[in-house]
Formats: C-alpha cells, sequence, structure tokens
C-alpha cells in the first residue's frame, strides 16, 4: 500500500502557503502544503500542519490562522518560514507585516492572503493536525503563478516530521 500511495501523491504538485497566527503575545509561521476549501457554504478552509513545528505548539492556543498565498517570486519567504524555526528565530523580525484579526500577522510581502477564525482542530493520530477555519478577510491580489511543491522540494525542514510528541494513542499502544 505504501508504494502505491507514494506513487500516488509523487504527481501532486499542490501550491504552497504560508500560515501565520498569533497567541499570547508569541507569533509563529510555517510553510504548508496540506491546504484546501473544505466548505462552499458556510464557506471553510482547512489548513494540515505538522505537530514537529512551533506554529503548531503556537496554534494550539490561537484562535485565528493567516493564510498566505504564495507565487514563484516568493522563493526566499517560503526558505524563510520553511527551513527556520520559530524555537530559534523570530522569523518577523526579517520581513513586514500588518497586524489583522485576532492579532494574526499578516505577511505584507504576499499580495494574496486570508485570515480565518478557527473552528475546530482535528488531531487523527497523524504527523499533521487539521485546522478548520471560517474566512473573516481576505485579499486576493492580481493573478499569479503559484509556488508548488516541487519548487520547494530541495529545502530542509526547520524540524523533521519524527521531532513530533507521540500522539496519545501512540503512546498508549507503544506504536
Amino acid at each position: 500500500m505504501t508504494a502505491d500511495f507514494n506513487a500516488l501523491m509523487s504527481n501532486v504538485d499542490t501550491s504552497m502557503i504560508i500560515v501565520t497566527t498569533a497567541a499570547g503575545g508569541e507569533r509563529g509561521g510555517c510553510l504548508v502544503g496540506f491546504h484546501t476549501q473544505s466548505s462552499i457554504d458556510p464557506e471553510r478552509y482547512s489548513i494540515w500542519l505538522s505537530k514537529a513545528n512551533h506554529t503548531y505548539r503556537l496554534a494550539l492556543r490561537a484562535t485565528h490562522f493567516a493564510v498566505h498565498y504564495l507565487t514563484t517570486r516568493d522563493l526566499e519567504l517560503a526558505e524563510l518560514f520553511g527551513t527556520r524555526s520559530g524555537d530559534d528565530i523570530d522569523k518577523f523580525e526579517r520581513t513586514p507585516v500588518t497586524v489583522k484579526a485576532g492579532g494574526v500577522p499578516v505577511l505584507d510581502a504576499c499580495a494574496s492572503w486570508m485570515v480565518a477564525k478557527r473552528i475546530a482542530l482535528l488531531d487523527d493520530g497523524g504527523d499533521h493536525v487539521c485546522i478548520s477555519g471560517e474566512p473573516v478577510a481576505a485579499h486576493a491580489g492580481a493573478d499569479h503563478e503559484p509556488m508548488r511543491l516541487s519548487s520547494v522540494a530541495h529545502l530542509t525542514p526547520g524540524h523533521a516530521a519524527a521531532e513530533r510528541n507521540a500522539p496519545p494513542t501512540e503512546r498508549a499502544t507503544g506504536r
């Protein structure tokens, strides 16, 4: 099963986004490849965050999230938010932001973005959690060529997936 699944997934070249959030005076952000519209009426958008990174731990307390739609011109931002950990640096000192709804930092360099209020969080025991949000603000910039997974595949993540805490189901069963 794994080989076939991996073969199927190797053909998917999803667009890349940066997710930012804030809680308790702390900011976080990371490069994300798992995201999609998840309802038409009411409007909903879902993102999946790796349990290994700083942004996930902050997201557990956050009420709002910003989704930044990257273009092919945004490799520098993708590198900053995809290869550096908020555990080690303040990524926001390196790029201008504007604070939006819920205190969320929106990256000034991204022309297309959305802020969503968290309505649900799903942890199914995998290495990512799903956050479903209701859009509360958005800006659609000019048409652009989206940055794709294949454009950032060479980047080394700030945290490896293996660095995540084991979910309670794995700790209980020893898997």
